[in-house]
């Protein structure tokens, strides 16, 4: 069986799970998933998509948490978002001047999923919040979908010239163009 699957990578916080912007989550009892993220999860499972998430967590590098908690954070995620499935979940823990390979919009998480999960990019896509979500999906051969919750308005007009091939209002619309796109290109 050579048939490569498609994805849709997201980000975790801001299209995921609510965020405050500019505040670090280190705490499993305050994560909060958007209205919409289950439903949008079953909409993208029914058409045959495989979910990961892929986030920057430089509240690890900067000392604000550990490890251990963000994926006490993860597996409280993933306890509220059942029955989704989720089949990885990967983080850069490096504060941005680390300088790291693996913090979006860098393609190094991505490019290791793809590798290990057999994965297309042309029928795979990329959910965000932010400018480094676009960029990565770009990066990766992914068609990229910027959320306006949490910090999609503000990188809408901070970043003139960011170019997702969707904006979407949260992430079941996300799921929606998505799911129509995928049904065009056939």
């Amino acid at each position: 069986m050579n048939e490569k699957i498609k994805a849709v990578f997201l980000d975790r916080d801001g299209t995921v799970i609510h965020e405050k912007p500019g505040t670090y989550l280190s705490d499993p009892a305050k994560v909060k998933p958007y209205q919409s993220a289950k439903a949008a999860f079953q909409l993208l499972k029914k058409y045959g998509f495989k979910l990961f998430i892929v986030s920057n967590q430089s509240g690890i590098g900067r000392g604000y948490f550990t490890e251990k908690e963000v994926n006490a954070v993860h597996a409280r995620m993933l306890k509220l978002l059942k029955p989704a499935v989720i089949e990885e979940i990967v983080f850069c823990p490096h504060a941005p001047e680390q300088n790291c390979s693996c913090r979006k919009p860098k393609p190094q998480l991505g490019l290791r999923l793809i590798k290990k999960y057999r994965i297309n990019p042309k029928q795979s896509y990329m959910i965000g919040d932010k400018k480094a979500d676009v960029e990565f999906g770009h990066a990766l051969g992914f068609k990229s979908v910027l959320v306006t919750t949490a910090n999609g308005k503000n990188h809408l007009k901070k970043y003139p010239d960011l170019t997702p091939e969707k904006v979407a209002s949260n992430l079941l619309n996300a799921a929606r163009f998505i799911v129509q796109d995928c049904r065009s290109s056939l």
